[in-house]
């Protein structure tokens, strides 16, 4: 690729996604935990001012594991900054009402680099709602190998494969997305081919 090729890919991702302001410092809660399965940045952080009720995972069962770098990107894009000191992998967050005494909900291992943020393995049956409207959803773009992100507002609910409109929370343009996965929607052809893989499985059935 040109370096004018590459320029004018970056342009276009950055017209669709607008970055987020200057991130606030913030640190991790010694034993995060939620009482009603949806985990906010308020849950899992001291000093998310602001973007304590931002929606960064669901919790379907006892607890959510939730990979250190992918919860890091999820941060900075609501405005705040964890520089994860301790180079954890992986945090856990737990049911508030069945917290067992001192459990430690941060899985403190050795850092390894930071592996790009996946959607999940497990993907959810056809026509299983995996974003409810006003949930903080991540939207991907990418185009010509240059791939960007950006935390928005889900305008609607959406199943894996259905189009869902987002307000991106730092310029609230509208970005429209097809939804991946829990609290992933992937913009632009990278879209467009999520939703014919999700319409193929589900006329298969």
């Amino acid at each position: 690729m040109t370096l004018l090729h590459r320029t004018l890919a970056l342009s276009a991702a950055l017209a669709v996604l607008a970055g987020p302001a200057l991130a606030a410092p913030v640190t991790l809660k010694a034993n995060p935990v939620d009482d009603d399965g949806r985990v906010t940045l308020g849950d899992i952080f001291d000093g998310a001012g602001g973007a304590a009720d931002v929606v960064v995972a669901r919790r379907v069962g006892p607890s959510v594991v939730m990979e250190a770098g992918q919860l890091q990107a999820l941060a900075r894009q609501a405005g705040l900054d964890w520089v994860n000191p301790n180079g954890l992998r992986r945090v856990a967050v737990r049911q508030g009402v069945a917290e067992a005494p001192g459990a430690v909900a941060a899985i403190q291992t050795p850092a390894a680099a930071p592996a790009p943020v996946r959607a999940a393995s497990r993907r959810p049956a056809a026509r299983e709602t995996v974003i409810k409207r006003n949930d903080m959803v991540r939207v991907t773009y990418e185009v010509s190998g240059v791939k960007l992100a950006v935390l928005g507002r889900a305008m609607r609910d959406a199943a894996v494969g259905e189009p869902v409109a987002v307000t991106n929370t730092t310029s609230n343009r509208i970005i429209d997305a097809v939804a991946a996965g829990p609290g992933q929607a992937v913009a632009g052809p990278a879209g467009d081919a999520i939703r014919a893989e999700a319409f193929s499985q589900f006329a298969a059935r």
